[in-house]
């Protein structure tokens, strides 16, 4: 038997590949599905079940297109109810994989369906959980993305997360190996572990949730609270997961059309696409097309898009390096953004040749801000989350997170510079694009975060500024 974990960093994902003697299950598969399939003839193996631990939502599963691919079964928990087809499986069946056995415990909480796998090697022993969303490495998922108004409540589906827990993975031997859909970045949990395989026992003495002393009651309590809302693409995820969705092959083909920069003009003024400019921060702040948004391929890309672009079926045009076009178009699709119309073909240095108006962002690095501030009076917004502001900011400073900068609009003065800092620079200038793309200019980006600031000797306050209460 043979198990790999497949996780990639941006969206803090696991897929799983599972062989034995010539056969193969893949576990939460992505968008694309070719490595699965070149590592399974690589092994002269073949794909035989697709097993969805639940309906994701926050990213697009590679199952319908690899089923479609490979002939293998999509096997979905019960109470599923996929628009295509699918073995639902019912609590406590079996499949056969090579000399193996994967066994499906329904383990609802997360979702209604969601379903825990459980492997049992060629002698029947209990070796090791696939747990999708119910249980992460230090955490468990959160209850509150499947809750329907007058149906089913958070509390409800805490409950259950409760008693799927205590009942079908809480007893399980504590060499058990542990491996989630998820780990530290994802938006499916509050409190997950950088680790992203555990035994199940170190999860017993280490994960809150799984306390053996904890009452129900505790447990719904403490899942439920300091939960942020979820990104505004969650919902969408879920419906293309359940639905179905293009082929990557088409996504891609509509994507790399090589626009030059007067067709690329004319795409952007006639059509209601945005231009997304992934290249990086400081190439973005040096020059780029006005009204673009920058959202860089080197930070959480997939997350961000899909936090700030309302809507999976909006029109996209792409600045980005050409060898990076193929990559940024498949990430996009991983989070359901299929619409990309077209890059900019030779780049930013193309518009620039043409003599296209561009705009730039300002900057100034940690120390010159030090000295700006020490000379006068600045006004500083930090655009990262609360938490991390209460932790700690610089004094003075504005919190206007970047996941609800919408709300904060009015906050930014239009008269007399401002300044803008995150964490190292990433979301600010994301922050610093969108605010420009709205007509504020006024604005100068630190280049280095909040970590160069202190570094840097500011004054730095873990309590609330009076500034930020309204």
């Amino acid at each position: 038997m043979n198990i790999e974990q497949i996780y990639t960093g941006c969206l803090a994902q696991g897929a799983y590949y599972i062989e034995s003697n010539g056969e193969v299950a893949i576990i939460d598969p992505l968008r694309e599905v070719k490595p699965y399939i070149d590592k399974a003839e690589a092994a002269n193996a073949k794909i035989k079940y697709i097993f969805e631990t639940h309906f994701h939502a926050d990213f697009v599963s590679g199952h319908i297109t690899l089923a479609k691919a490979t002939g293998a079964s999509i096997v979905y928990g019960p109470t599923a109810k996929p628009a295509f087809d699918a073995v639902i499986a019912t609590d406590g069946q079996e499949f056969k994989l090579g000399n193996i056995t994967i066994v499906a415990l329904h383990t609802p909480g997360h979702t209604m369906e969601s379903t825990t796998y459980l492997v049992k090697d060629e002698n029947g022993k209990d070796t090791a959980i696939f747990s999708g969303d119910t249980l992460f490495l230090g955490d468990v998922g959160r209850p509150d993305l499947a809750q329907k108004k007058g149906v089913v409540t958070k509390e409800d589906l805490a409950g259950f997360l409760y008693d799927s827990l205590r009942n079908k993975i809480m007893p399980l031997a504590d060499n058990v190996i542990v491996y989630p859909a998820h780990g530290a970045g994802s938006a499916c949990g509050k409190n997950m572990m950088k680790e992203t395989v555990d035994t199940l026992g170190n999860q017993k003495k280490m994960n809150y949730a799984l306390r053996a002393t904890m009452t129900k009651s505790e447990f719904i309590k403490e899942v439920t609270e300091g939960l942020l809302p979820p990104p505004k693409y969650f919902p969408l995820n879920v419906q293309m997961n359940k639905e179905g969705y293009e082929d990557i092959d088409v996504v891609l083909q509509r994507g790399t059309q090589a626009l030059s920069p007067d067709a690329f003009e004319v795409a952007a003024n006639e059509t209601a696409a945005i231009v997304l400019d992934v290249r990086s921060k400081e190439d973005f702040a040096k020059g780029h097309i006005p009204r673009s948004i920058f959202i860089g391929l080197d930070g959480n890309f997939a997350p961000w898009v899909g936090a700030l672009i309302a809507d999976v079926k909006q029109p996209i045009l792409l600045v980005c390096l050409h060898d990076k076009i193929v990559e940024t178009i498949t990430r996009l699709s991983r989070v359901g953004f299929d619409h990309t119309i077209g890059y900019l073909k030779g780049g930013f240095d193309a518009w620039k040749k043409e003599a296209k108006e561009y705009d730039t962002v300002s900057t100034v690095n940690a120390k010159t801000f030090k000295s700006i501030s020490e000379e006068k009076k600045t006004m500083v917004f930090d655009v990262r989350n609360e938490n991390e502001f209460l932790s700690e900011h610089v004094v003075d400073a504005i919190n206007t997170p970047l996941d609800y900068l919408n709300d904060h609009l009015a906050s930014f003065p239009k008269n007399g510079l401002f300044y803008l800092y995150c964490a190292g620079g990433y979301r600010s200038m994301i922050v610093s694009s969108i605010l420009k793309s709205r007509g504020i200019h006024n604005l100068i980006n630190i280049s280095e975060g909040f970590n160069e600031l202190k570094e840097a000797g500011l004054p730095v306050s873990n309590y609330i500024c009076p500034s930020t209460l309204k």
